[in-house]
């Protein structure tokens, strides 16, 4: 789950190389996000849809959000440690944005 500014968020964790590789591609969206870790940048080479990209320090604190068409190539950031992925518009509807620290803990069971 992902919390801060706003309510939790299902988050599927991609901390592989294979899972980090793999990301969003083939999918046709995503229910909540995907945190890839350690991760400085992503692309959207063979991407189907527009996602929403927040770039995070070690500590989960947000340095930017991009908003990334499909084909496109996004630079690496230097303090980056993690990147959040998510369709476009939906870290808006979050409330992520730069400053704002977030949360990923386990479902409450």
């Amino acid at each position: 789950m992902l919390a801060g500014a706003g309510a939790g968020v299902p988050v599927e964790v991609a901390a592989s190389y294979r899972a980090r590789t793999r990301g969003l591609l083939g999918r046709d969206g995503i229910a909540g996000a995907l945190l890839l870790t350690p991760a400085s940048g992503v692309h959207t080479f063979g991407m189907r849809f527009a996602i929403d990209v927040a770039y995070l320090d070690r500590e989960f604190r947000v340095l930017a959000v991009r908003t990334m068409r499909p084909g496109r190539l996004g630079r690496p950031r230097l303090r980056a440690r993690h990147v959040l992925e998510a369709e476009a518009g939906a870290m808006a509807r979050w409330g992520v944005r730069p400053g704002v620290r977030v949360e990923v803990r386990a479902p409450a069971s």
